[in-house]
């Protein structure tokens, strides 16, 4: 440990990378069965199944009484979604956000992407936007200082695009537990951050809104909205750092195919 922040080996860092594939999986899964007709549990119980065929325990049902496998998220709903029977239409933006522990170590990553036809061209830039400044902060831990490095490289893609990250919402720290030190913001914040150290490991997630950046939380007490309504996109993954370079522990290939444009090879622990 180095203060509160845990510190894994190159080891522990495989069995994540286990955990990160299998959520990959269930991600896809989930996004397979997200089809017009389909509800919001149709893609939680696809999620499910592919944790528990692997062998893996979802750590997201009964976090804090969480009552589902995923998170669910459809349209002005930025986060913490709960799955039920809201059926998907053509043209929602759906944000799937799940994990799984495989041998006592978490996995986190999320994804966005519109069902069917995309409704107007500014959903479709919303959710890509939001993918490259997941990307942008990835590549940017690759050399980061601080975490306030990855912070402004998250930043500096929603700028640009006139989008706004959800306010008062973080990337975490992952590792014995799903959510822990340090917090990895979307956007620049006031005082020194901690310095990036070979063992951490990382889930940058960004959560990019076109309206506001204000936001509340449903009666359900879990279900995330943004306050004026309008549309929302989240993207996460989990990334190792070790000596020797980064690893996206939640893609298969490491994350070499989307940070080979930025000029980044990821390197397996």
């Amino acid at each position: 440990m180095a203060g509160r922040i845990e510190l894994k080996t190159r080891e522990e860092m495989r069995v994540m990378a286990e955990a990160g594939v299998i959520v990959q999986r269930a991600l896809a899964a989930a996004r397979s069965a997200c089809v017009p007709g389909a509800t919001t549990a149709d893609a939680d119980a696809a999620a499910a199944r592919v944790i528990a065929e692997a062998g893996a325990t979802s750590n997201f049902l009964g976090y804090q009484g969480f009552p589902a496998t995923a998170c669910v998220s459809v349209n002005e709903e930025v986060v913490h979604g709960i799955p039920g029977n809201r059926v998907l239409v053509e043209g929602d933006i759906v944000s799937i956000d799940c994990g799984a522990i495989v041998a006592g170590w978490h996995g986190d990553s999320a994804i966005s992407f519109i069902v069917g036809e995309p409704a107007a061209r500014a959903d479709v830039a919303l959710v890509s936007t939001t993918e490259r400044a997941l990307w942008a902060g990835i590549a940017a831990l690759a050399s980061a200082d601080r975490i306030s490095d990855v912070s402004a490289a998250i930043e500096d893609v929603a700028d640009e695009a006139g989008l706004h990250p959800l306010e008062g919402y973080v990337g975490h720290g992952i590792g014995t537990a799903m959510h822990m030190e340090p917090d990895v913001p979307n956007y620049r914040v006031r005082g020194r951050s901690p310095r990036v150290r070979p063992g951490m490991c990382l889930a940058l997630e960004p959560m990019l809104v076109i309206g506001t950046p204000d936001s509340a939380v449903l009666n359900d007490e879990w279900t995330v909205v943004s306050l004026d309504g309008s549309r929302a996109a989240h993207w996460e993954h989990s990334v190792a750092v070790h000596e020797d370079g980064i690893w996206v522990l939640t893609a298969a290939d490491g994350g070499a195919a989307k940070l080979a444009p930025l000029g980044v090879t990821p390197v397996a622990p």
